[in-house]
This record gives structure tokens, sequence and C-alpha cells, in this order.
């Protein structure tokens, strides 16, 4: 159902099967949100059904204007100001864009790893086509100060986070703001960072999935486990950071390109020290995988070494993630 919704969206012309196909995604991931009958998992996907299904129906309704007032119920041209600013704020509902974030940190900390790399990148792909095929409508004012926001609360919010998850989820956010910023100029750039994005979370959550940690003092012990594999998962975490020799530096670059040729030099100096909040909490991250030792008077039982060989999906994302640029 996952790839079905998704599917109908994506390639989707008209409104209502786009509404569709997004509806059908929100259905079929609440029962591997709740899979677990944990409490939080419940309400997580419970927080999850509500702003979603919020989010389509604000969509619906930017679009039934739209059609009301042009007759059009195609996606590309949707023209009208007042569907324009609705739709703006479905599609940051359904991203998790600054200020409609708030459900996103719960619903990935109530969710086990695997639904949260699903959350994290699949279901942010059909909101993501929509953004694009409508980008050159929407207003770029607008999106500017939705981008800045989210990279800044993204960064500051991160900060004091001791769960794996939530930290994760505050960088998703502060990427959306860098996608979000030149959408309205250069939307094929939005698409390489959401790609280049996917791929290095997805290794993140993979490892993260691997060596079962979930936050920051089980992540300490975790290095006896599958050392080669958290030696790999700083170099991933710089790279989501968006260091210049690895992976995540592309988008970054090309986006702080673009902006200065659009005359935009003092937002992307702005989203660009903003990013180094996000680097803070990537660097926590990478202390407590690889760098520090936990002292020896640690209360946690040391983990034992694990023989089987690294999942080959793991080890490609995690070359990809690191080595594009300098390849």
């Amino acid at each position: 159902s996952l790839v079905l919704g998704t599917g109908i969206t994506i390639s989707s012309n008209h409104w209502i099967m786009a509404w569709a196909g997004l509806e059908i995604n929100t259905l079929a991931i609440l029962p591997l949100i709740a899979q677990s009958h944990h409490p939080r998992a419940i309400e997580a996907a419970t927080k999850y059904f509500l702003t979603q299904a919020a989010a389509s129906t604000l969509m619906l309704f930017s679009s039934m204007t739209n059609a009301w007032y042009t007759g059009q119920w195609d996606i590309a041209q949707l023209t009208h100001p007042t569907s324009c600013l609705i739709l703006t704020s479905a599609i940051a509902m359904k991203l998790g864009l600054v200020p409609f974030h708030f459900w996103f940190p719960e619903v990935l900390q109530g969710s086990p790893l695997t639904t949260g790399l699903l959350l994290s990148t699949i279901m942010k792909f059909p909101p993501m086509t929509l953004f694009y095929m409508t980008s050159h409508s929407l207003n770029p004012t607008l999106l500017t100060c939705m981008a800045i926001s989210s990279a800044a609360l993204g960064g500051w919010m991160g900060l004091n986070q001791t769960q794996i998850r939530k930290i994760l989820a505050f960088s998703s956010i502060t990427h959306l703001g860098w996608m979000t910023i030149i959408i309205a100029y250069n939307p094929k750039l939005t698409l390489l960072n959401f790609y280049l994005y996917i791929l290095m979370t997805a290794a993140t959550f993979l490892t993260l999935n691997t060596i079962k940690a979930t936050k920051l003092s089980t992540l300490m012990t975790t290095w006896t486990k599958a050392p080669s594999l958290n030696a790999m998962l700083l170099l991933t975490l710089l790279s989501l950071a968006g260091l210049p020799p690895l992976t995540g530096f592309i988008p970054k670059w090309l986006i702080i390109q673009e902006l200065t040729k659009q005359d935009m030099a003092p937002m992307a100096t702005m989203i660009s020290l903003l990013s180094l909040l996000g680097l803070f909490f990537y660097l926590r991250l990478a202390y407590c995988a690889t760098i520090t030792l936990p002292p020896h008077t640690t209360n946690h039982m040391k983990q034992w070494h694990t023989n089987k060989p690294t999942n080959t999906s793991i080890a490609i994302l995690t070359t990809v993630s690191t080595l594009l640029l300098p390849i």
C-alpha cells in the first residue's frame, strides 16, 4: 500500500488522485508505527494520523478553491493566490516544516528505527513531488521565511536531545529548510538535496538498527559490537552535517551558489550559519559513537563483538553517502 500510494501521488496530474495517494500512504504507515502496541507507539500513530489527515484535507481544500475560481484541476496550474497559500501550509504539515513541525519528533520517537526510516524518507516523497510540481506558483518570500525558521528551530531544538531518533527528526527538519529555500528558484536542486538526504539518512538509520542503539548512553558502549561500522557511522554523520569532502556538501554548495546568483547572499549566509547548530549535534552523535571511549567505571555492560558480516545495502549506502563528492 505504501508503494501504491506513493506511486499514485507521484504519477498523478489531477488533484483528487494526488490526495487519494496521500491518504493511502497515511493509512498504510499507521500499523507500522503502532506495531509494538506500546502506549507511546499508539500515541505516535494517533498524532501522525491527525496531522496527516488535517494536511490532506487542507490540500484538498486548496485544490477545490483553485478549481472553483479557475476551473482547473491540473496540479501544475495552481494559480489562485489563496489556494497557493493554503497548499503551502498543507505541504508544510505533510513534511514537518516549521511552524508545523511539532508532530515529527514525537512520532519518530514513538516508532521503531525501520519505521522511522520510512517516515523520514519515503513518506516525504509524495508531498515533495507535489511541492516540486507547484513550486513555480508559490510565494517565494513565505517559503524563504519558513526555510530559515526550519533551519533555526531544527538546529536549536536538537541541541539538548539525548534520544537519537529525536535528533534525527530535528536534522530532518533542518534539511527540509535547505530544500525549501531553493525550491522557488531551482526546484531540481531541491530534488537533488532530497535524494542525497535519503541516502545519508538511510545509511544512518540502518547502521543504528544493526547496532540496536536508540539513545546516546547506549551508543557509547556499542562500538565493541561492530567497530568498522561505527567508524563509518562517524563519516556518515559528518556527511549529514554537510562537511566539505563528503557527499552532504554537494547540495549545500550548489544551493548557496544558486542563492548568491539570485542576489540572496544574506539568506545564504544565515542558513549556512544556522547549519552550524546542526553540526553540533551531529558531532555529539559522532563523539558518542566513535571518538570517545566510555570510562571503565561505567555501569553499562560491554557488548559482544558480532561476527556477522555487515549488510550489503548498509555498506553501499554508507560508501555512497560519504564518497560521492570526492568521486
